[in-house]
């Protein structure tokens, strides 16, 4: 068993091998169970997609779900601390998988219980699982994440799946990364000092929409923003629309985590190029294939 906090506490050949069992697992020719397991969602910050995605991969290894999905229905409303929150969960379970409104909870999770942690999004830190999911579907797209040309344009100051995804790309070699944002939405200097690879800052998708293989699109996080005149300033300040397509190549593709606000136009959904839902399907089969890896595996 083990935590899963971070995209980097993983190598480059795991990663790869929960790709070609998350492949086996599509296919039907690998069937993990977690039967009499049970698998405590400890959501204290609203999702959808992951914390079902979640519930789903639990319930398809014949494991049992139980949690909450928001802060006011818990203890911790009435002054309970989440140490001791996380203390009773690990009574109660086989494995926590943990989203938080604060950057570093889940990894204090992790070393109070003695069940293993998923992150399933801390704060503007990371969203490992995420991340697998997002390299997942540049793999099936590609065959490879190697030597490919990537843009992520949008927030890229507070979404953590672009941080976990920068990160992630350490262990790949990329040809090029770059990072289109408004200036007020440029990627934090403490992760630009952890890159390995050559990046450039741009301020102008046009400049660079041909050269891109895989353009990944993230929405304004404004429940990141300390300050609602701030996210009024920036707010609808860019959009993937039909004619920024018509610039990328054919066989370039677009992923977004969702959810979607007004940052892609909805008339891109049926062009070649939009594989954001395709990578919202490989979710439950991949979380099934890591959750059965951390509660089974060595």
């Amino acid at each position: 068993m083990r935590d899963v906090i971070s995209i980097l506490d993983f190598s480059k050949n795991y990663i790869l091998d929960i790709f070609e069992h998350t492949d086996e697992f599509l296919e039907g020719k690998f069937r993990p169970r977690l039967d009499n397991k049970i698998i405590a969602m400890a959501f204290f910050e609203p999702s959808t997609r992951t914390a079902l995605s979640f519930s789903s991969a639990a319930l398809a290894l014949g494991a049992k779900v139980l949690g909450f999905s928001s802060e006011e229905s818990l203890s911790v409303s009435k002054g309970e601390n989440l140490a001791d929150t996380i203390r009773m969960l690990e009574n109660y379970s086989d494995c926590i998988v943990m989203r938080h409104k604060f950057d570093g909870a889940a990894k204090f999770a992790a070393e109070i219980a003695s069940k293993p942690v998923i992150n399933a999004g801390d704060g503007k830190r990371e969203h490992p699982t995420q991340t697998m999911i997002d390299i997942y579907t540049v793999y099936k797209t590609f065959g490879s994440i190697e030597g490919l040309t990537f843009g992520f344009f949008g927030d890229l100051r507070y979404a953590r799946t672009v941080n976990s995804m920068l990160k992630a790309l350490t262990l790949f070699n990329p040809k090029m990364v770059y990072l289109i944002s408004p200036q007020p939405l440029r990627v934090r200097s403490e992760i630009l000092e952890g890159l390995n690879y050559p990046y450039r800052e741009v301020s102008d998708i046009r400049e660079v929409i041909g050269e891109i293989d895989v353009l990944y699109v993230t929405r304004i996080q404004r429940e990141r923003f300390l300050d609602e005149d701030e996210y009024e300033k920036v707010k609808e300040s860019y959009k993937v629309d039909v004619k920024t397509v018509e610039g990328m190549r054919k066989d370039a593709i677009i992923l977004h985590p969702l959810p979607r606000v007004s940052e892609i136009d909805r008339r891109i959904d049926s062009m070649p190029q939009a594989k954001y839902f395709l990578q919202a399907s490989y979710a439950t089969p991949l979380r099934s294939v890591l959750l059965h890896e951390v509660v089974e595996g060595d």
